[in-house]
């Protein structure tokens, strides 16, 4: 039996074979084959323009980077710096698709099943704008670093405002900003630095250069075209070369400019190495010719609080110039503003209450106070400053009272609640007539170090009483903030800040192209929400 149906499959295979090699056989499976491909480069030609989508903010009309967007297979997209999406889905052309919004700091009202979305009839070559509401205080510019800030408007063929809107230097991504005018240009660094060819990239300071807004730069509403020191193959070159004490990573911060015994205007910066763990401290000078930093010192100890970091600023008291510091989170450590003082570690001094030449030490800490019992704080020599975990342990314990002033206790103007400051950035604010700080909560509601705050004080060092939320991060982390006075527009009315948008220290998967790289934000001081009190006196500038 089973040879039978054998045999009857074998007679009915060989009539095929006959009809398929047939003459007119085969020209109809040529006919039908060429058929297909013309189906299928049909296909390919209707998807081949991609159709636009902007998300703008409602009030400002600016497209908002950042965004994502999420189709109901969970294919993701995420706006450039345009606010623009280059939308060309096989399969998903010429037909309705329901995109799920989201963006820290904006919102879209959710239909009655809790969908916060919109579909959108795709066409290719079609555009469509869809608005979404600013949350946030401040407002979302541009990313700055990074490979693809403008790749959706190429690929849409709009204009890009930058020179290099696609991959700069073989940037792709980069960790904690510092910048600083310098020889009439501003000068960039950066910690770590990604690149495209290996997962590994520069571990010892990555560096640019850009023009002022007033001398040529482009407006910073607009962007910022980085001139990045590079090597022969294109990658970003390592600016501080291995130091003494043979660590393979270093970072700067604080940077400062001072005239050397020459006076010629120098620019150096406070260092780090690490190995990983932290291995030294001290003071590089850049060297314009190499355009690399070179040692000026390592100070005695890692230990040692006296060393500077964190964001600087520069002010004047009684007429002398100071270079103040956020190394300890708070601007409580500054130095003279001259190169000799700069390079010694022990010309710098702590803005504390402690007695002059003690440490903290809990409940038996030893306070300054005057002749009729009240707290001093003053700047101090060879005395660590106070911390402000620290200044709240000793109001608890009763030893600073309720007369007593009070430096760091910052509160949430709207509920009262503490906001502890992770890392800060402080500059004298004209339009305000005060110092302004952003800062970078630790342990916020929404996020471990996401979320960002606005304060002003009469002196740089405070007292820093009251804050408001301005810009925050869902389960993501915004960290080492940085406030740009060279960028401040309307005689200080508005701001700009930057700060490292990364997934560190969260749970959240990285968010494409955007994550380990720098974004700018703007801050409209006259903004209602900010709810700002009017001006008073002022102490220094």
């Amino acid at each position: 039996m089973g040879m039978k149906q054998w045999k009857r499959a074998g007679i009915w295979t060989s009539i095929m074979l006959m009809v398929m090699t047939a003459p007119g056989a085969t020209f109809a499976a040529q006919a039908g084959e060429s058929n297909a491909k013309q189906n299928v480069n049909s296909a390919i030609k209707k998807t081949h323009q991609p159709f636009m989508i902007k998300i703008v903010d409602a009030e400002t009309g600016r497209g908002i980077p950042l965004v994502e967007l999420k189709t109901t297979n969970n294919i993701l997209y995420y706006t450039d710096s345009a606010g623009v999406v280059a939308f060309n889905e096989p399969g998903l052309m010429d037909q309705s698709v329901f995109f799920h919004l989201s963006s820290d700091g904006y919102d879209i009202p959710a239909d009655m099943f809790g969908n916060r979305g919109q579909a959108v009839q795709i066409s290719p070559g079609g555009n469509i704008t869809i608005e979404m509401n600013r949350v946030n205080i401040a407002e979302r510019l541009y990313r700055i670093t990074g490979q693809g800030i403008y790749r959706d408007s190429v690929m849409l063929g709009l204009n890009a405002p930058i020179q290099e809107p696609l991959i700069n230097g073989l940037v792709m991504g980069q960790d904690s900003v510092q910048m600083i005018k310098y020889n009439n240009r501003l000068y960039w660094f950066w910690g770590d630095t990604d690149r495209p060819a290996y997962p590994l990239g520069n571990f010892r300071v990555t560096g640019a250069t850009s023009k002022l807004p007033q001398h040529g730069g482009l407006d910073p509403d607009v962007g910022v075209n980085l001139n990045y020191f590079t090597k022969d193959d294109g990658f970003v070159k390592s600016l501080v070369p291995q130091l003494p004490d043979g660590a393979g990573i270093a970072w700067v911060f604080g940077l400062m400019t001072a005239k050397d015994n020459t006076g010629r205007e120098r620019l150096l910066a406070g260092y780090s190495t690490h190995n990983p763990a932290l291995s030294a401290f001290g003071i590089l000078v850049f060297n314009d010719n190499t355009k690399e930093f070179e040692q000026v010192v390592q100070f005695p100890s890692k230990d040692d609080w006296r060393h500077p970091g964190g964001q600087s600023t520069y002010y004047e008291e009684n007429g002398l110039g100071y270079w103040l510091f956020t190394e300890h989170r708070m601007p409580n450590l500054r130095v003279a503003a001259s190169y000799d003082a700069i390079i010694d570690y022990t010309q710098y001094e702590s803005f504390t209450p402690l007695t002059p030449g003690t440490t903290y030490n809990g409940a038996q800490t030893s306070l300054d106070q005057d002749a009729n019992g009240k707290l001093v704080w003053g700047w101090k020599k060879n005395t660590p400053p106070l911390s402000q975990s620290q200044e709240k342990e000793l109001i608890d314990l009763g030893l600073i009272q309720g007369g007593d002033p009070r430096y760091y206790q910052l509160k949430d103007a709207d509920t009262s609640e503490d906001v502890e400051i992770a890392s800060s950035s402080i500059e004298w604010n004209d339009y305000r007539q005060r110092y302004v700080m952003i800062g970078q909560q630790l342990k916020g509601k929404t996020s471990l170090l996401g979320e960002i705050w606005y304060a002003e004080a009469p002196a740089p060092q405070g007292p820093w009483s009251t804050a408001k939320k301005i810009v925050t991060h869902n389960g993501y982390t915004f960290y080492n903030v940085a406030q740009h006075k060279n960028f401040s527009k309307d005689g200080g009315r508005i701001i700009y800040f930057e700060g490292t948008y990364t997934n560190t220290f969260t749970d959240h998967v990285p968010t494409s192209r955007y994550n380990y790289n720098q974004v700018m934000y703007k801050l409209d001081l006259v903004n209602l929400k900010l709810e700002l009190e009017p001006i008073q006196g002022t102490t220094g500038k």
